[in-house]
């Protein structure tokens, strides 16, 4: 795929799968079909196919399983697991049952598991192994309502015993009796469920508060699914990576039920920190991610680059810029002439083909990023090495992408107009971005006054976005509305800015920008661990640790010279002036980051409060 094919990128507007709910359109999937494959996962160094066939039959296993229990219609499971293969035939199983499936993130703690499965009123838990069944068993007796938890992976659990708890395995060889028995319950189960019936859960980070459960229909997402394939067009000749959590509606609607609907090749990873491995070795056809990974990624490139030879430094500078001036020619709608391909493809040749299979992506079509604002330098270094990176947004509430940019004519640091399938507007007094469409959630679970909040009396969801529109339609996110910042002088800044440039750095993982009703701007920075590290090792800078390095003089000499680089982008008053590294390397399990690994900064900015203090001199 060279970046002036974009063309080729088309959509598809035709029902690829006919059904109402997920149900029927899984169930109608998967007889069609059969003999393909649809998931992929890596057991013992093999990756193991699942067909559409053996799909079915676990799913159907699962379900029949649940209904021996005496799992009724409308009744609510949840999963706690990684992103395994097991997490879709669970979700599956539970919607066939004509149950309500809720997700849990794997790196919540016992306290936020209790809470969910209360607040969701789940009759039952599947959980991956013993420790995500440690966190159930340690607060059970606060869930009148949990009947049976089923276990994924029992190896840690063999001389466990426990009348509540049973294997993935009991419980399918359940199903199969309870199938024998009963061979049409489940089909009639799936049949019974309607478009408007409850199908899945989507609890919000919780960021201000407690998470509240975002409910979605089944014909909410059969008709949000339906347009996606009219932005991003798949079919079953793609393969995808499965690495987002799947209780994170980009990894659900975007991954599971996409290709479900579209029979892309689902491959899953080993595990989180496998992602730049298992890329390389699937080399999807579609990739869909985070500017986190997409971060990642530049930032061991640009490493790389760094420790090559003068002669491949030449030749990576040299591709780039030929790369640059063909993805100057797509941006401006101009076309591309006969002498900039031929560069361009020796360009490939030389240096970038080994920069994309670096990556993985050397196969990709195109790639799409969302979930939080990337920078638009990191979309054009994608542009560069001839791979169209489209950019959405949405949120949990409007179920996924709203707005996309169209691969025929992308925008750095522009959203897109809105997709087909929903209206998106500008509102006028606030500027605040509101979405109506059918893709737009039922509202919270047990929550109507948030729920009226949220959605107003014309149907419009309000976003928390703040943003501008072009004579094109194109959106452009300013920043959200309860993060903008107002310096003392009565400047208004937009701190996403400040932070995507510097996220763009290898050196900086992330950052938050501090100044609201203060003097100047200051910013709390988490480094690269990795990058750091070398960085460290290649000058004998001597370190102990991790809070050791982000106290070594040098490395903050290093992050201070890539905060002045961003500076020179600013006005003055715009300018950070002065920053302090967080000392302790965050994970997802800590407090500060979301399950999507981006910093709460009202969190930060209350548990550092002291650090920010003595920035300003307090």
């Amino acid at each position: 795929m060279n970046l002036w094919d974009v063309d080729k990128l088309q959509p598809r507007l035709d029902i690829v799968v006919p059904g109402e709910t997920v149900t029927a359109v899984f169930w109608n999937a998967a007889e069609r079909r059969a003999d393909r494959v649809f998931m992929r996962q890596k057991e013992l160094g093999l990756w193991r196919e699942w067909t559409w066939a053996r799909t079915a039959a676990a799913v159907r296993e699962i379900g029949d399983g649940l209904l021996a229990l005496g799992f009724r219609p409308g009744d609510t499971a949840s999963i706690l697991a990684n992103t395994v293969v097991e997490w879709v035939l669970a979700d599956l199983a539970v919607l066939s049952a004509g149950g309500v499936s809720n997700g849990i993130y794997p790196t919540d703690a016992a306290a936020q598991v209790e809470y969910l499965c209360f607040d969701s009123r789940s009759k039952v838990v599947f959980v991956e192994d013993d420790e995500q069944l440690d966190k159930v068993l340690a607060v059970r007796e606060r869930l009148p309502g949990l009947e049976k938890i089923v276990v994924f992976d029992t190896e840690g659990l063999r001389d466990f015993r426990d009348p509540q708890v049973l294997s993935l395995a009991a419980l399918c060889e359940l199903g199969r009796a309870h199938g024998q028995a009963h061979p049409r319950e489940l089909d009639e189960r799936a049949a019974a469920c309607r478009p408007e019936d409850l199908a899945i859960l989507v609890y919000t980070s919780g960021t201000t508060g407690k998470p509240k459960g975002a409910m979605h229909s089944h014909g909410g997402i059969v008709y949000t699914v339906r347009g996606y394939n009219t932005i991003v067009g798949q079919d079953e000749n793609d393969e995808r990576m499965c690495f987002l959590p799947l209780c994170h509606i980009a990894e659900r609607l975007g991954g599971e039920y996409f290709a479900v609907y579209t029979g892309s090749v689902l491959n899953f990873v080993e595990n989180p920190e496998t992602v730049p491995e298992n890329v390389r070795e699937i080399a999807p056809t579609v990739f869909t991610a985070v500017p986190r990974i997409w971060e990642k990624f530049y930032s061991s490139v640009a490493i790389a680059v760094r420790e090559s030879g003068r002669l491949q430094q030449a030749a990576y500078a040299w591709g780039l810029g030929v790369g640059n001036r063909v993805a100057d020619k797509v941006l401006a709608g101009e076309p591309v002439g006969l002498d900039l391909r031929l560069k361009f493809l020796l360009a490939r040749k030389l240096a970038l083909d080994n920069v994309r299979k670096l990556i993985g992506v050397h196969r990709a079509r195109f790639c799409v990023t969302g979930a939080a604002p990337i920078s638009p330098d990191l979309v054009r270094w994608y542009l560069a090495l001839g791979i169209p990176m489209v950019e959405v947004w949405g949120m949990t509430e409007s179920c996924g992408a709203s707005t996309y940019t169209p691969a025929t004519r992308i925008k750095p640091g522009m959203i897109g107009p809105a997709c087909p399938y929903n209206e998106v507007r500008l509102d006028p007094q606030t500027s605040e971005l509101l979405i109506r469409g059918r893709n737009v959630f039922m509202g919270y679970l047990n929550q109507p006054e948030k729920t009226a909040e949220t959605i107003d009396a014309e149907g419009w969801l309000h976003t928390g976005d703040v943003g501008t529109q072009d004579s094109d339609g194109y959106f452009r996110i300013t920043d959200r509305m309860k993060d903008i910042i107002i310096t003392a002088g009565g400047k208004n800044i937009t701190p996403s800015e400040l932070e995507n440039e510097l996220k763009f750095s290898p050196y900086i993982t992330d950052a938050v920008v501090i100044g609201d009703k203060r003097a100047y701007l200051t910013a709390i920075v988490m480094i690269d661990l990795e990058n750091v590290e070398k960085f460290a090792q290649d000058r004998d800078i001597p370190f102990s640790n991790y809070t050791s390095l982000t106290r070594a003089q040098p490395v903050k000499d290093l992050v201070w010279a890539e905060i002045e680089r961003v500076n020179a982008k600013f006005a003055r008053v715009e300018q950070i002036k002065k920053f302090c590294l967080l000392e302790t390397q965050l994970s997802a399990e800590d407090e500060e980051l979301t399950p999507t690994m981006k910093l709460k900064r009202k969190l930060v900015e209350k548990k550092y409060a002291d650090r920010i203090d003595a920035m300003y001199g307090a």
